[in-house]
C-alpha cells in the first residue's frame, strides 16, 4: 500500500515538473538567444577574445547558481503562502493585515511590495516584444531578403496572441510541455557539439574566470553585469507561478532539465566564439548547421510565444490579486477554464499590453536596442524581494538577526551589483518600464486612500447597527413581504439606504441581511466555509463572509447554502439586493490632492458592476446612489 502511494507520489511530481516546464521556464528559457550576445554588442561592446569569452561565462554561470539556484529556488521560494508565491503574497507575509490602518512601518513594507509588483507590468510588456522579435530575427542568417518583413512579422505573432486570449491558455497550455521539453533538449544538443570541438571552455565553470575579467578591465568591467543580467530575468516567475505547480516540481524541473540546458547552450555559444568570433551577430543560430536552420527558427518562435504567455498570465494574475487586496478598482475578469481557478482573461490588462507591446517594437525596432532598456524593472523587484524576505526570515522562519542580515547582505550585495551596471539603461529606454510602474504604483495608492475617504465619510450619516436595533425594539415597524440583503462595507454600520426606507416609511422587510464580504488572510479558504449567518433580532440577520485573495467571490452560491442550513423558507431566486455606489465630489479637504481626487473618481465611475464581480444576477440587484464629498 505504501509503494503504491509512493508511486502515486512521484508520479505526480514527476508531471508537475514537466508541467513548469512551459508556464514557469518560458522567460528564462528564451534568454539564450538574446543574452550572451548582447554582453558584446550592447552597451558595453567588449571585444571578442579568449579572456573576456571565458570571464563572461563565468559570470553567467554563477549568477545562475547564487540567484536562480540558491536566492530562489533554495530560499524565497519557502516564503508561500499556503503554497502560493509572487511579490504580493510575500508583502502579505510581511504585514498580513492590510486591510486596517498601519503603522509607518508597515506602511512603508506595504508601498515597496506595491511597487515591486508594479514593475512586473513594464517587464510584461517588453518581454514578449523582445522575446519574439529575437527570434523572428533569425530569418536574417537565412537570407537579407526578409530582413523587411522581420517587425511586421513580429507584431503579426503578437497581435494573434493578444487577440487569442480571450480563449483561455487552458487548451493551449497542454501543448507547452511538450514544445519546451524540446526547445531545452535542442539547447542541450546544441551546446554539446559545440563544446565536445573546444572543450576549452569548461574552463569557464571556476570563478576565477569572473574575477580576472573584472580585474582585466576595472570599473569598466562592470558594466557587462547589465547584459548579464538578462541570464537571470525569469527569476521572478519562478516565484509568481509557485501556486500552479509548488516548490518541489519547480525546483526538480530546474535542476535536472532547465539549468543543465541552459548552462551547456551558453557554453556551447561560447565555444563556437572562441573558434569564429565573427559570427557574434546572431550567435545562437550559428549553433546549428544550415539544413536545421528553419526547424530552428520554428521552434525558437513557438518557445518564444509560449515565454510570452506565461508572462501574460502572470501579469493577469496579479492584476486579480491586486483587485481582491482592494489595490485596484473592480476590472472586468473572465473565468476561462471551469476546471482551473487560475486561469483568468482582463480584457483590460490584455490590450494595455499588447498596445505597450507594439509601440517597443515599433519605437526599438531590434531585440539587441530592446535588450539595452530590459532588466530594470526585474532587478528592482529583485532587490525588493530581498528587502522583504529579511523580514520573513525575522518574523515567519525565525532566524537569528545575525544570520538573517549576513543571508539578506549577501543576496543584495549581488542584486545591488547588477542595479549598479543596469541603472546606465535608464537613458537606453529603462525609463519606459519605470514610468509604467511608477504610475500604475500611484493609481493603487489612490485608490487605497479614496476608498478609505469614501468610507469614513460614509461613516459620519451612518448610524451603529446597536442603536438601529434599539428603535427598532423602541418602535416596531412594519413588515414588508420578502428577503431583502444590503452589501455593506462595515456590519456594526447601518447602510444609508436601510435607514432612509425606515425613517420614511417606518417599514423593512421580513427578513433583513446585513452582508459583509471581508478578504481573508491567505489565498484560500480550506477546510473552511465561505460565510456564516449571526442572527441579530427577530427577522435581521448579517452574513460574514470570507473569501481568499486567489479565490472568486460567489455570493449567490453563499446565500443559497445559508438559506439551506438554516431552513429558511425563502426563494433564493426572489431575494433582492441593494448594492450602494458611490459618486464622489472632489474637495479642498485634506487626504488626497485634488487631482488625485479626481482620479480616483473616475476610477469608481469606471469599474465594473459589483453584480459581475460577486456573482449575482443583475435583476435581483437594486442600486441606489449617493454622492460624497472628499
Amino acid at each position: 500500500m505504501n509503494d503504491a502511494k509512493t508511486k502515486k507520489g512521484k508520479k505526480s511530481l514527476l508531471g508537475l515538473a514537466a508541467g513548469s516546464l512551459g508556464v514557469v521556464y518560458g522567460d528564462i528559457g528564451t534568454s539564450p538567444l538574446y543574452a550572451l550576445r548582447q554582453c558584446f554588442l550592447g552597451v558595453s561592446g567588449f571585444p571578442v577574445n579568449d579572456t573576456n569569452v571565458l570571464g563572461i561565462l563565468s559570470l553567467i554561470a554563477w549568477s545562475l547558481i547564487l540567484v536562480i539556484s540558491i536566492k530562489y529556488l533554495l530560499l524565497v521560494l519557502r516564503a508561500d503562502s499556503q503554497g502560493e508565491g509572487g511579490i504580493l503574497v510575500l508583502s502579505h507575509l510581511v504585514v498580513p493585515n492590510q486591510l486596517k490602518l498601519w503603522k509607518r512601518k508597515d506602511w512603508i513594507l506595504v508601498s515597496v511590495g506595491l511597487f515591486g509588483a508594479a514593475l512586473l507590468y513594464g517587464d510584461g510588456m517588453i518581454t514578449p516584444a523582445l522575446s519574439v522579435l529575437s527570434a523572428v530575427e533569425g530569418l536574417e542568417i537565412a537570407t537579407p531578403f526578409f530582413k523587411p518583413y522581420i517587425i511586421p512579422l513580429a507584431i503579426l505573432i503578437l497581435s494573434l496572441l493578444f487577440i487569442l486570449q480571450h480563449k483561455g491558455t487552458h487548451q493551449i497550455s497542454r501543448l507547452f510541455t511538450p514544445i519546451t521539453f524540446v526547445w531545452f533538449l535542442v539547447l542541450a544538443v546544441l551546446g554539446l557539439h559545440q563544446i565536445w570541438q573546444n572543450p576549452k571552455v569548461l574552463q569557464a565553470l571556476n570563478p576565477a574566470f569572473g574575477i580576472d575579467f573584472f580585474q582585466n578591465h576595472g570599473m569598466h568591467g562592470s558594466i557587462i553585469l547589465g547584459a548579464v543580467f538578462l541570464v537571470v530575468t525569469g527569476g521572478e516567475a519562478l516565484y509568481a507561478d509557485l501556486g500552479h505547480f509548488g516548490r518541489g516540481p519547480i525546483q526538480l524541473s530546474w535542476f535536472s532539465i532547465v539549468f543543465p540546458a541552459l548552462l551547456i547552450n551558453y557554453f556551447g555559444q561560447g565555444a563556437l566564439l572562441l573558434r569564429s568570433p565573427e559570427k557574434i551577430g546572431n550567435i545562437f543560430y550559428h549553433l546549428a548547421p544550415s539544413w536545421a536552420l528553419y526547424p530552428l527558427l520554428i521552434l525558437a518562435s513557438f518557445a518564444t510565444i509560449i515565454a510570452s504567455q506565461a508572462i501574460i498570465s502572470g501579469v493577469f494574475s496579479l492584476t486579480s490579486q491586486a483587485i481582491k487586496m482592494n489595490y485596484l478598482p473592480r476590472l472586468k475578469i473572465k473565468h476561462t477554464s471551469e476546471k482551473k481557478e487560475g486561469q483568468i482573461y482582463v480584457p483590460s490588462a490584455n490590450w494595455l499590453l499588447f498596445i505597450g507591446t507594439i509601440i517597443l517594437i515599433l519605437s526599438f525596432r531590434s531585440s539587441g536596442n530592446l535588450a539595452d532598456a530590459y532588466g530594470i524593472a526585474v532587478c528592482f523587484t529583485m532587490i525588493i524581494t530581498s528587502f522583504l524576505l529579511y523580514f520573513v526570515m525575522r518574523k515567519l522562519w525565525h532566524w537569528k538577526n545575525l544570520w538573517a542580515r549576513l543571508c539578506i547582505g549577501f543576496l543584495l550585495t549581488i542584486d545591488l551589483s547588477f542595479f549598479s551596471s543596469i541603472i546606465r539603461k535608464v537613458s537606453h529606454g529603462g525609463w519606459i518600464p519605470l514610468i509604467i510602474a511608477s504610475s500604475l504604483f500611484c493609481i493603487m495608492l489612490i485608490w487605497r486612500r479614496g476608498q478609505q475617504l469614501v468610507h469614513k465619510e460614509l461613516m459620519k450619516h451612518e448610524a451603529s447597527t446597536q442603536n438601529f436595533l434599539r428603535e427598532l425594539d423602541k418602535h416596531p415597524p412594519l413588515h414588508s413581504k420578502g428577503a431583502i440583503i444590503y452589501l455593506v462595507r462595515d456590519t456594526s454600520e447601518i447602510p444609508l439606504s436601510l435607514l432612509n426606507e425606515f425613517k420614511n416609511y417606518k417599514t423593512i422587510h421580513e427578513k433583513v441581511f446585513l452582508l459583509h464580504v471581508n478578504q481573508c488572510l491567505r489565498p484560500y479558504m480550506i477546510d473552511e466555509t465561505h460565510g456564516r449567518l449571526e442572527k441579530l433580532r427577530k427577522g435581521f440577520y448579517v452574513i460574514h463572509a470570507c473569501y481568499g485573495f486567489m479565490e472568486v467571490p460567489d455570493i449567490k452560491a453563499l446565500v443559497r447554502q445559508l438559506i439551506k442550513e438554516n431552513n429558511f423558507n425563502i426563494d433564493p431566486k426572489k431575494i433582492t439586493y441593494i448594492l450602494s455606489k458611490e459618486s464622489v465630489i472632489a474637495t479642498k479637504k485634506a487626504g488626497l490632492p485634488k487631482w488625485a481626487k479626481a482620479l480616483y473618481g473616475f476610477m469608481l465611475r469606471n469599474t465594473t458592476r459589483i453584480t459581475q464581480h460577486f456573482n449575482i444576477h443583475s435583476e435581483q440587484v437594486i442600486e441606489i446612489n449617493t454622492q460624497v464629498r472628499i
